[in-house]
């Protein structure tokens, strides 16, 4: 009969691998939760445009201006050709949104529409526009269009 003479070797070790795991999914945990509180600040800012698409917005918002006292033909045309060079080039497309509501209401002011939108609704857009470009350094002003 043979005997067994060689020493038993140890079996796992569950306190260490309870451990390994323990800090893995702790720092999984902890990932996770600074993600969703980097997320929960964040969801409620605004998107942030370049300076180059804050200055178009700009430039259109002044051009609007003057296009709302204008006659309709031209309102039209200026309507159109603007709101394509806002699509091809303005980068933001949120910014672009409200500057797009912008050049529609200086369309329907040249109409004399009864669309036309109060001081107080171009103040607001005005203050949503202006969120988009805080990072640029250009501060949008948005003139009253009508009343």
């Amino acid at each position: 009969m043979a005997t067994i003479t060689s020493t038993p070797t140890a079996g796992p070790n569950r306190t260490r691998n309870r451990l390994i795991l323990g800090a893995v999914a702790g720092a999984v945990v902890a990932a996770l939760a600074a993600g969703g509180a980097y997320w929960w600040q964040d969801r409620d800012e605004p998107s942030q445009a370049s300076a180059e698409d804050c200055r178009l917005a700009q430039r259109i918002v002044t051009e609007a201006a003057g296009i709302a006292a204008g006659p309709v033909p031209e309102a039209e045309k200026w309507w159109k050709e603007t709101g394509d060079e806002r699509r091809a080039t303005m980068e933001d497309g949120y910014l672009g949104a409200r500057i797009s509501r912008y050049e529609g209401w200086a369309l329907e002011t040249a109409k004399k529409s009864a669309e036309t939108p109060s001081a107080k609704d171009v103040k607001s857009l005005q203050e949503e526009a202006r969120g988009h470009c805080v990072d640029s350094g250009v501060t949008l002003t948005l003139p009253p269009l009508g009343s």
